[in-house]
């Protein structure tokens, strides 16, 4: 375990719990971070540093789901008014807006950026052409209970969805239909799939598993002393950190399961945590309305972090204060 403390980066701005949050990929301007949250107003962020850059103004309700294409060029949002939005991530702009018949509970891009992929509390998972706005969705019925969180495949050919109903569904775009369901032992609380796309990884209860992203065969589980919202794999897949009902940011060892840190920075459950692009921070996002960025490597120079050694310290503290001069 690390002797050095972490010391958790706070970006408020949000005025309800923040709910789900991911990355884009690096981009020749650095890498970004949307945030969701109940406030109804989803925020761009340097991924890095956390700075706020914009605010999408349009929602009238809360916004359960974000997303970012790969090159951060496009936003989208899914939310409590039944609608997805499509939104120009420069600008701010909103692009289009896709009706739903209930909440829309997640929002996903293909890898392209061409497609968009929701998950409605009508159980219900559709793909919209994002290239002819006006056709009708591709929908994919099937799980017997509200969607919690879908993703595309790397390579776009299938979505993997979770839902309420305590299954993981993996569904084939080309024939619309279900090639596999996985049952779990509670309802799924987040569902990522890894930056490589190779590894799927599912929260349920106090559980937290990994899933081969082309067979689905599970790859390794891990239990924890409370209930898990979320977890994220590392870009190396040498870690993973999770959150959940106890206010504390884990990480721990994706080999062996071991623990390696756990730390308090929220005031309120855990809903959301992800890692950057690059692997060198992660994201948190909880029920006392902030997000919170950690150091994947404790004490490493990187953003806004800058490392003072103990002895550096000690040295300033034994000096005798001078007085500044005038």
């Amino acid at each position: 375990m690390s002797s050095l403390k972490q010391t958790p980066l706070t970006c408020s701005g949000h005025t309800r719990p923040v709910v789900f949050l991911t990355y884009s990929d690096v981009t020749p301007f650095g890498y970004f971070l949307i945030s969701a949250s109940k406030d109804g107003k989803p925020m761009l962020r340097q991924g890095d540093t956390g700075d706020w850059i914009g605010t999408f103004e349009g929602h009238k309700g809360a916004v359960w789901g974000a997303t970012l294409t790969r090159d951060a060029s496009k936003a989208a949002t899914g939310a409590a008014d039944f609608t997805a939005k499509i939104w120009d991530a420069v600008s701010g702009e909103e692009l289009h807006t896709f009706q739903h018949k209930h909440i829309v509970k997640c929002v996903d891009f293909s890898t392209d950026g061409n497609r968009l992929l929701s998950g409605s509390q009508e159980k219900i998972l559709r793909i919209f052409d994002l290239e002819n706005l006006d056709s009708e969705p591709q929908c994919f019925s099937g799980h017997s209970a509200f969607i919690k969180n879908a993703v595309f495949t790397k390579d776009g050919k299938q979505i993997i969805s979770a839902a309420e109903d305590k299954t993981i569904r993996v569904w084939d775009i080309s024939s619309g239909s279900e090639v596999k369901k996985i049952d779990l032992e509670a309802a799924p609380t987040s569902l990522e799939l890894s930056h490589d796309g190779s590894v799927v990884t599912v929260t349920y209860g106090s559980t937290t598993s990994f899933w081969n992203a082309e067979t689905f065969e599970k790859l390794r589980e891990f239990q924890s002393p409370t209930q898990i919202n979320t977890a994220s794999l590392h870009p190396d897949k040498t870690i993973f950190i999770s959150g959940g009902e106890n206010f504390i940011m884990y990480k721990f060892d994706y080999e062996t399961g071991t623990e390696l840190e756990a730390f308090k920075g929220h005031f309120g459950p855990v809903h959301c945590v992800r890692f950057s692009p690059d692997g060198e921070v992660y994201a948190s996002g909880s029920e006392d309305g902030t997000l919170r960025l950690w150091q994947t490597t404790v004490g490493k120079n990187y953003g806004l972090w800058k490392c003072v050694q103990p002895e550096e310290i000690t040295q300033n503290s034994d000096s005798t204060p001078t007085k500044p001069e005038a």
